[in-house]
């Protein structure tokens, strides 16, 4: 492998990073890789027997086929709201050496390790600290996340100039949830994300409907799975 891990992130909160990222888990778990993951900080968490859990991580455990602790989800906030601020109204300080720390470990136990950022690159997680900022401290390269609708190629296009701008390798740009009749914003976003984020459109992911969470990354991993451009997906994330 060329590299150990790969970091996900999006153009957007919502644009549906857990799904890929919990999906790309599936896809790599099946073919024999001891894939782990990481959620580093989460909020809108969950209480579930007195504990808060990170849905998001839960579902990333999930699809590797890995034990859910604190490694793979080491800051979980209540608050749904920016990190930095829940953390601050919460009393929590995220230590980026902590989270380094939990990385190497996950490291340690794996082949190939899967990090999910929160919302985009520069999304506060402490003081003026960023998520690019755990990006460069974890030396990861990047997958984009975005979505297909209107004023996604603004988006797109930004997060990857930005990325290249603060030294980031940016390996590709995944498409979320591309609808099975696309309308005419829809229908022209994969090429041009392709042509002009500087960056390769290495998937198109559709959109399942009636499905959420695990049900949806089963559906999504065994279509892909079939798909040629899953193996260049695969090959470019450094996990071939």
């Amino acid at each position: 492998m060329a590299e150990r891990g790969i970091f996900i992130t999006g153009t957007d909160t919502g644009v549906g990073k857990t799904i890929v990222a919990a999906t790309i888990a599936r896809l790599l778990r099946d073919r024999g890789v001891n894939v782990g993951v990481m959620k580093p900080v989460t909020s809108g968490c969950i209480e579930r027997d007195g504990t808060l859990i990170s849905e998001d991580a839960e579902l990333l455990a999930w699809a590797a086929g890995v034990p859910l602790d604190e490694a793979c989800a080491p800051y979980r906030l209540r608050t749904p709201i920016a990190p930095s601020v829940a953390a601050s109204r919460e009393g929590v300080k995220i230590d980026f050496n902590h989270l380094k720390d939990a990385y190497e470990t996950l490291r340690q136990r794996h082949d190939f390790v899967i990090v999910e950022g929160a919302g985009g690159l520069m999304v506060p997680l402490s003081g003026g600290m960023l998520v690019a900022d755990l990006m460069s401290l974890l030396k990861l390269s990047l997958l984009v996340v975005a979505r297909p609708n209107l004023g996604t190629i603004n988006h797109t296009v930004l997060t990857c100039y930005a990325a290249r701008q603060l030294g980031l390798d940016v390996r590709g740009v995944i498409v979320n949830s591309y609808p099975e009749s696309p309308d005419m914003a829809e229908e022209y976003a994969p090429h041009l994300i392709d042509s002009l984020s500087g960056a390769p459109l290495l998937g198109v992911f559709p959109r399942i409907e009636g499905a959420e969470g695990r049900a949806m990354v089963e559906q999504l991993a065994a279509r892909l799975a079939t798909e040629p451009t899953t193996r260049i997906l695969v090959r470019e994330i450094g996990c071939a």
